[in-house]
Formats: C-alpha cells, sequence, structure tokens
C-alpha cells in the first residue's frame, strides 16, 4: 500500500499503464473415444481445423416443465448474441465434467441447479460461420431442474427465458441460435422427455 498522498500507475514488467494479460484457459483434448490425451489453449482449439475436446452442455427446466435458455452475451468471443442451451462450458483440465456444469451454471445464471443428472455424451464437429470458429467437442449432456431466482451475470448473459415447445419453436424460428444447439438438444431429449414428462 502506498504510504504517500498520491499513486502510481499500474506498472508490469516495467511499462507503466500496462495492463495485465489474461490468463491462459486451458482445455481438456481428448481421442475418438472421449479419454484424456493432453491439453490446449481454448481459442487454438477452436480455430481451424479445431482440436476435439472436452465440452459440457445443460439444460434445466422449472418445475412447470418449461426448458430455460440463454442468449449469450454480446462481448463474447464465440457465438455471442445468439440463443443457446441452459449453459455449456468446458471442464477444467481434470475436472469432472458434472461438477463443471454445476459450477458454470451457477456462475453464469446466478443460480445452482437443484437437480441435475447425466444425459449421455455426443460428439460433433460443427463449423461456425459467423466467426470462423470449430467446435469439435466430446459433450457431456445434463438434464436438471431450477427453482431458485435467476441472477445472470452480463458479462455472460445478455438474456435468460423459459419457454414452451412452442414457443421454443416460435424462436427458433425467428432468432439465431448457436450452431451447437440442436445436435445437443436432439441428444439430449430422450432425458429431456423422462424428465419433464413433456412432449418436446
Amino acid at each position: 500500500m502506498p504510504t504517500s498522498g498520491t499513486t502510481s500507475p499500474a506498472t508490469v514488467n516495467g511499462a507503466p499503464g500496462d495492463a495485465l494479460p489474461a490468463p491462459e484457459i486451458l482445455l481438456e483434448l481428448v481421442d475418438d473415444e472421449g479419454r484424456t490425451i493432453g491439453t490446449a489453449e481454448k481459442l487454438s482449439a477452436h480455430q481451424e481445423p479445431g482440436r476435439l475436446h472436452r465440452a459440457f452442455s445443460v439444460f434445466l427446466f422449472d418445475p412447470e416443465g418449461r426448458l430455460l435458455l440463454q442468449r449469450r452475451a454480446l462481448g463474447k468471443y464465440h457465438s455471442p448474441g445468439v440463443w443457446s442451451n441452459t449453459c455449456c462450458g468446458h471442464p477444467y483440465p481434470g475436472e469432472q465434467p458434472f461438477v463443471a456444469a454445476a459450477r458454470r451454471t451457477s456462475e453464469e445464471l446466478g443460480a445452482a441447479p437443484a437437480l441435475l443428472r447425466e444425459a449421455g455424451t455426443v460428439r460433433y464437429d460443427l463449423p461456425d460461420a459467423a466467426s470462423g470458429l470449430i467446435e469439435r467437442e466430446w459433450n457431456h449432456l445434463f438434464v436438471g431442474l431450477v427453482n431458485a431466482p435467476l441472477r445472470p451475470d452480463p458479462e455472460e448473459v445478455a438474456d435468460a427465458v423459459f419457454v414452451t415447445p412452442q414457443e421454443l419453436a416460435a424462436l427458433r424460428a425467428e432468432r439465431p441460435f448457436s450452431v451447437w444447439f440442436e445436435t445437443v438438444f436432439q441428444a439430449a431429449l430422450p432425458a429431456i422427455r423422462e424428465a419433464t414428462g413433456v412432449a418436446w
């Protein structure tokens, strides 16, 4: 803490005013059987030709069986401003996907799942024409329940809404969705129908 009444600009490596570099985010790389084989920096793993890595996708529902969707914040480097499932992301290397899914849902939406269960995995290679990035993911799917008030982090989530199957269809006809939404939604459908009793 300075002892005088004045302060000086932040100094990094001797350069006044330089901002601290963003911490490197590592993803867990996997082989074609989903076995961990190493790590890679997040952005590089999503650049062509892409590197197969572990991910997760969460579908949470309210007690009435409505699906919680989020619209991704405009400041996100990948798929900004588009609608997608409740939460998606990447486990830290060595972190269990279930733990990562619960953690990230709480961080993004400000509400922890009241119930969360595994709903299988799906692998895909999906190019995103809008960003030029590619999703080469081994995705762990989770379905669950949320009943706490939402407090979305504006750095991550621009909007959040609960929808019925009819409202989802209408929204998808009007607004852009993430390139992975259809793939993960279809893969999770059996577990979604079993958990909600709704004919999605």
